[in-house]
């Protein structure tokens, strides 16, 4: 039975309050931050230069320092992909045993995650300091003397990983809490099944537990990509994007060119960066429909 005209208009009025703040704070805002990516603009003054794609060509050929933030970006995602994401796993899996005390190692695995990461990045930038840091003072106190005044986040080859451990630590409880959700919807009598055919621990992950785990891997692995591409109150409070810019990532770029008065040019470069994570993203939802068919 076709609804009537004055059902489907009574229906609009239930979507109606969704719908519209939809269009006000994001579709338009999607529109306007790519029309803004073609006008050279300062953010205060009403006169906006046209310039069509110039702000994008410039960006893509001629700012190595943008592809200079993206190569970070990019390596802190893949720590956090591998080292996060697996000590998330394993802490998981040790949970789900039904462990004595498992809902207090719940709560402190998932108290980093919901602290600030301005209060985060001060305290391990205390941490990490080279002149009265506690890793410098543990350190020298087991014997590495080498470590004596080392300031790690402001040597080059030291300061972005200095940065993704933190990242990597205030992370991963997030995976974990997905996870361990997800394992917890994985029946018991498939294990018991298992076990009863000979299947050792090793075994039942391989067949049971990581093949049902897909769908749930990939909502980790794209939060966490999303996450660890956007890094920014971390790096602005331990680093700002320092030394000699070895700890800029996209969104601090974005952010020096408008602290800058380069409203335009910063817009354009949120645009390649938003573009650049939704390629990331449906690449990862098409490579896990890859492997949950070749699993089935």
């Amino acid at each position: 039975m076709k609804a009537s005209p004055k059902e489907k208009s009574l229906n609009f009025l239930f979507i109606a309050p969704a719908l519209t703040l939809f269009l006000v704070f994001s579709f338009y805002p999607i529109l306007r931050t790519f029309q803004l990516s073609v006008f050279q603009w300062n953010g205060i003054d009403r006169d906006m230069l046209f310039v069509g794609l110039a702000q994008y060509k410039h960006i893509l050929f001629h700012n190595p320092m943008f592809w200079k933030s993206m190569l970070n970006a990019g390596y802190v995602t893949l720590l956090s992909l591998t080292l996060q994401n697996g000590l998330a796993l394993l802490l998981a899996l040790l949970v789900n045993r039904q462990i004595k005390g498992d809902n207090i190692y719940r709560m402190i695995f998932f108290l980093p995650p919901v602290l600030s990461g301005i209060v985060v990045g001060l305290i391990w930038k205390f941490v990490y300091d080279g002149n009265f840091g506690i890793l410098n003072h543990w350190l020298i106190s087991l014997g590495f003397v080498q470590f004596q005044d080392f300031a790690w986040l402001s040597e080059i080859k030291t300061a972005l990983t200095s940065v993704a451990v933190v990242h990597m630590w205030k992370g991963f409880g997030y995976g974990f809490i997905i996870l361990l959700a997800g394992l917890q919807t994985i029946s018991v009598e498939l294990y018991e099944a298992a076990e009863v055919d000979g299947a050792d621990a090793w075994q039942q992950f391989k067949n049971i537990t990581f093949p049902l785990l897909i769908p749930i891997f990939t909502i980790v692995s794209i939060l966490t990509i999303l996450g660890s591409m956007q890094i920014f109150d971390l790096i602005y409070s331990m680093t700002r994007g320092g030394p000699a810019g070895h700890t800029h990532v996209p969104i601090t770029k974005i952010y020096e060119y408008m602290s800058n008065g380069e409203f335009g040019y910063s817009t354009a470069m949120a645009v390649i960066f938003g573009m650049v994570l939704l390629v990331v993203s449906f690449a990862q939802i098409f490579i896990s429909k890859k492997l949950n068919y070749n699993n089935k």
